[in-house]
């Protein structure tokens, strides 16, 4: 995920029609079980797959796994889409489930930060509580760009992994608030108000390293 990305996050979403246009060739070669037919689906969707499970698993080596059992499923269960819904979201819903399942299997090796913990204060009219820096101008700063890739990578692998797939879905895959409800199965104000408050929050953490950044070093004591 780029820096961009979360802090001006695209909000155009691909329209259903253009998205099922581009998928018609392949979800026809699938259905025949064409011979090149995985091998498409994995040209296709492979690399958006595995940003989805690395952003649910937070885990590289998961993830791998997690797409490869995901794609697996669909090439097998390709004549029980029924084109309710736009191939990409359910190809996601089953990427999204079998990652949530895999993050079962391991839990309790992790603690997500609850956003409560981190996100800014605000008054009763919705207002920030003290006053807030808006330091989104000096990201293209090359001086401070690894630092804030690298505090950018954590704080998405601290959210919860709800808000995490949420963030990834909106922000990295450019699906709409609609999609992403269908994919994971929230109501459309549930959708929005996670991924506002997954953004609040990386703001917050990129915030305070902005913060570190620009603090004065201390003065070093001259060598005698």
């Amino acid at each position: 995920m780029s820096l961009e990305m979360v802090l001006e996050p695209d909000t155009s979403a691909v329209a259903d029609g253009r998205r099922a246009d581009r998928d018609l060739a392949l979800l026809e070669a699938l259905r025949r079980h064409e011979s090149t037919a995985a091998e498409r689906l994995l040209t296709t969707y492979g690399e958006r797959a595995y940003r989805l499970a690395v952003g649910i698993t937070g885990n590289e080596q998961d993830a791998e796994e997690v797409v490869q059992d995901a794609l697996w499923s669909v090439v097998r269960k390709i004549d029980t889409f029924r084109g309710e819904s736009a191939f990409g979201s359910w190809l996601y819903r089953i990427v999204a489930n079998a990652a949530y399942q895999k993050l079962r299997g391991r839990q309790g090796q992790r603690r997500d930060v609850s956003l409560d913990e981190v996100l800014p204060l605000f008054d009763e009219r919705g207002r920030h509580v003290g006053p807030t820096a808006d330091w989104s101008a000096r990201v293209d700063d090359p001086s401070i760009q690894t630092e804030l890739r690298l505090a950018l990578t954590a704080a998405i692998d601290e959210l919860p992994a709800g808000s995490r797939t949420m963030l990834v879905l909106r922000d990295v895959e450019g699906l709409s608030n609609v999609e992403i409800a269908e994919v994971l199965g929230f109501s459309v104000p549930v959708v929005k108000t996670r991924v506002h408050r997954a953004r609040l929050f990386l703001r917050k953490q990129l915030g305070d390293v902005m913060t570190t950044l620009d603090a004065p070093r201390a003065t070093q004591p001259a060598r005698e």
